[in-house]
């Protein structure tokens, strides 16, 4: 069942019905506290065909190019380019990785809004056409680089929430699209659709009404100039909530009618990222170092306590695999691997990466019973920017990924016509090795 990011081959567990992710992972958990303890990943391949199933359920009419850089392991790009997914790419390598997998390059969108030159010339020597642009001297380089090159014009969205700081930092005015427009015709280069990005911090979906209603200006306006416009990409956003997925399909899908109805040759694309992997993998790290330190915080009008507060650190930190965590608040509660009482006291503790560095702190304070060194914590929906090269800040290894699926999950993609010698060639499906005892509380491996 194992599988490394850099392997040109993936060994898939098949569960059988019975067994579940925790098996999984108590069977790693003691696999590694034998060799070494080093973390290690569990991903779910299952969960990302479920993912699949459900944006065909709520949101057919919109093709999901999925964003290459919140997860690029390669059993993940081949699984979704067997569902059939296009794919946003950032740069040289994150193309080079899809096209390997024989992506034709119309399913290819180019979204970095800052590309090299040498990153545009690639996309033209490849046949990559389709990219995104929101200021005048990105497209003039486009121009100089990539003389077939279509691009979506990126407009800037409105967070009705006030949160100006995350969706502000890429995208023209509605005002500046105009001048864009006129310098595209200059310049020869076609326009054939405008994006736009809701971030998934936004909690308001109404702010898709002024998004698409925007576009709709765009659209109208590239007509004026002679441009034929054909994509409309609504960007990412998307969290992995079914909820929300409907709740945004429910604001958008009456507007799309108006707007760009069906018929009217217009191709309604998005990027989910996160929304396909997150929640496909599982992290399990190791405490590896333990410091009792003086309680100063120990809830509302107190200003400490006789019981002492736990700094944990852990073998996996934000030079790793929590790098996003530098940037956004982690989403996922810690969970301790190893039984304890329900009445076992808990204490203040942190959660800190293994560099020593101020930074690499990953939880400020939560309750837990008393760890020891050793012990191990389950982090779930770590499937989002977190599969990095790590740095050199300390010898920790990379974490390993194994890789999983259930049998009923596996069914499921040869019903819909996908199985593992057509399209996905470089992946081998094995019986899983995890055998449940008759208490369901103690795993084995076989030879």
């Amino acid at each position: 069942m194992k599988g490394f990011i850099e392997d040109a081959n993936y060994s898939v567990g098949l569960l059988d019905e019975g067994t579940h992710l925790e098996n999984v992972i108590d069977n790693y958990v003691y696999e590694h506290t034998l060799t070494g303890k080093n973390a290690f990943f569990v991903g779910d391949l299952g969960t990302i065909v479920k993912k699949h199933s459900q944006w065909q359920n709520v949101v057919a009419q919109i093709k999901p190019f999925y964003t290459v850089k919140c997860n690029s392991a390669p059993a993940v790009l081949e699984i979704l380019a067997a569902l059939g997914t296009g794919f946003a790419c950032s740069s040289k390598n994150e193309m080079a990785l899809v096209q390997e997998l024989g992506v034709s390059p119309e399913n290819i969108i180019d979204i970095s809004p800052c590309k090299q030159s040498s990153q545009i010339k690639y996309a033209a020597k490849t046949g990559v056409n389709i990219m995104s642009c929101d200021n005048e001297i990105e497209l003039k380089k486009i121009a100089r680089n990539h003389p077939n090159a279509k691009l979506l014009l990126h407009i800037a969205t409105e967070d009705i929430s006030g949160d100006e700081e995350s969706n502000m930092k890429f995208g023209t005015t509605l005002k500046n699209c105009r001048h864009l427009l006129e310098c595209a015709k200059e310049l020869d280069v076609q326009i054939v659709g405008v994006k736009f990005h809701v971030s998934s911090s936004c909690k308001e979906p109404q702010v898709y009404i002024h998004a698409l209603s925007d576009a709709r200006c765009v659209f109208d306006m590239a007509g004026e100039f002679g441009f034929k416009m054909t994509i409309l990409d609504i960007g990412g956003g998307f969290t992995g909530s079914e909820f929300q997925l409907q709740e945004v399909n429910h604001v958008i899908s009456p507007l799309l009618d108006v707007y760009f109805p069906e018929g009217s040759g217009i191709k309604v694309i998005s990027e989910p990222g996160s929304y396909y992997v997150s929640s496909a993998f599982t992290l399990a790290v190791n405490i590896i170092a333990k410091k009792a330190v003086e309680n100063v915080s120990s809830g509302v009008g107190k200003t400490g306590s006789n019981e002492p507060a736990f700094m944990y650190y852990m073998n996996d930190g934000v030079y790793g695999s929590f790098a996003s965590k530098l940037s956004e608040n982690l989403n996922t509660i810690p969970e301790v691997h190893k039984k304890y009482k329900k009445d076992a006291p808990l204490f203040t503790s942190s959660l800190w990466g293994p560099s020593c560095d101020e930074l690499d702190q990953i939880v400020e304070n939560c309750l837990l019973p008393e760890l020891n060194v050793g012990d191990w914590l389950i982090f779930d929906n770590m499937g989002a920017d977190t599969l990095h090269e790590p740095s050199a800040f300390n010898d920790f290894q990379r974490p390993t990924i194994y890789y999983m699926m259930s049998f009923s999950d596996w069914y499921e993609m040869q019903d819909a016509g996908i199985t593992s010698d057509t399209m996905m060639k470089n992946f081998f499906f094995v019986p899983s090795c995890i055998q449940l005892s008759q208490d369901d509380s103690t795993f084995s491996t076989e030879a």
